[in-house]
């Protein structure tokens, strides 16, 4: 009989055809089970696992955190950037409405029924000495960027104001050293007109550029301050000049025949004339206005002539006054009352206009008028 071969234990050799790995350890002890090593994996994480959500939420946050901030610093930069030009124009306004002021004294001083010369020429001398500090201070302000060219416009406006009331100044110094007043009148019209080419460089050139940069810039909200200097154009004519000399140097006594009258009233929208001899029927509108014409019916330049309208009905009449600060012989104007307010409908009334009387006027005669109104809705 053969004998059965022994086998060594330590080269017996185990295969596993179900065990990924190739080598298991040795038992611990004679006779006990080897133990296995741990399957490792063999390949990536399924997708969508937990990890790479967790993942996705990590960079979604990140770029959403990104949104938000490059959001936040264009907020900021719009906002700073508003900010100066509501600043810059914060100043201009200031300059511009004490300029303003300045052209309004003035006209205000040369309207001044029995003003003379010499009260005038003092009065030059201080609107003078503003409006050269107004320069001063324009000059002075810091526009954003895109702003310099109107910032130098606004600047050109201002030195032609001083400009013009230099010349006024001179112009009214030689006045009783000139015998022609039409010569004298000439002499005071040309720099009256660098006082209309003020308003024409600023209303052109710095209001309209400044809103033009604004709408460029995507600045929205932030006003362009207006500023007119003359009140009247008519301060620009030699004619209306020549007019004003001989008021200013007329002694107390002396002048021509003084008197205005009204020539008729129109009511718009369509320009319907009332008759002072029958009733007049007239739609009521919201844009419902009345236009008195009042004509210098003298021979003298006449200053702050108050017109006044009354409409007598009831309960509550309505009373409006307007002031023309300047009317030539002969010269027609027109003054527009507006916002009357609701009319009493149906029922007949009353619109009476006056034209106080000047000084030494004579005929009084045909400064008012009444006219008979029924305000009807259609």
């Amino acid at each position: 009989m053969f004998e059965r071969e022994k086998t060594d234990p330590q080269t017996d050799i185990e295969f596993d055809f179900f065990d990924d790995s190739p080598t298991v350890e040795a038992p611990n002890r004679e006779g006990a089970p080897p133990k296995r090593r741990p399957r490792l994996p063999t390949g990536p994480p399924s997708a969508g696992g937990p990890s790479l959500f967790r993942l996705g939420i990590l960079i979604a946050g990140a770029i959403l955190l990104a949104v938000i901030l490059v959001l936040w610093v264009n907020s900021c930069r719009a906002g700073q950037k508003k900010s100066a030009y509501k600043d810059y124009m914060a100043a201009v306004a200031t300059q511009a409405s004490d300029s303003e002021e300045v052209g309004k004294q003035l006209n205000q001083k040369i309207t001044t029924p029995g003003i003379k010369l010499s009260d005038l020429r003092a009065e030059l001398d201080g609107f003078r000495q503003q409006s050269a500090q107004i320069l001063a201070n324009a000059r002075k302000l810091d526009p954003p960027g895109p702003l310099r060219e109107e910032q130098r416009s606004l600047v050109e406006a201002m030195e032609f104001r001083v400009s013009g009331l230099d010349g006024l100044a001179r112009a009214l110094a030689r006045v009783e050293s000139t015998k022609d007043s039409q010569e004298a009148g000439n002499n005071l019209a040309i720099p009256s007109q660098r006082l209309i080419a003020s308003d024409v460089v600023y209303a052109d050139l710095f209001y309209e550029g400044s809103q033009a940069v604004m709408n460029k810039e995507n600045i929205k909200g932030v006003p362009v301050p207006e500023s007119k200097f003359v009140q009247n154009a008519e301060l620009a004519s030699p004619t209306a000049w020549k007019l004003i000399v001989e008021r200013l140097t007329a002694s107390p006594s002396s002048g021509g025949v003084h008197g205005d009258q009204i020539v008729g009233v129109l009511v718009q929208p369509g320009a319907q004339q009332l008759s002072t001899s029958q009733d007049n029927t007239v739609k009521a509108s919201d844009n419902l206005s009345f236009q008195v014409l009042v004509k210098n019916s003298g021979t003298s330049q006449e200053t702050q002539v108050t017109v006044s309208l009354t409409i007598q009905q009831s309960p509550t009449p309505v009373r409006k006054k307007q002031v023309i600060d300047l009317i030539n012989p002969g010269e027609t104007k027109t003054v527009i009352f507006r916002s009357l307010g609701p009319p009493s409908f149906g029922t007949r009334t009353t619109v009476k206009v006056n034209v106080e009387p000047v000084a030494n006027e004579s005929n009084t005669g045909n400064n008012s008028a009444q006219y008979q109104v029924i305000f009807t809705l259609s």
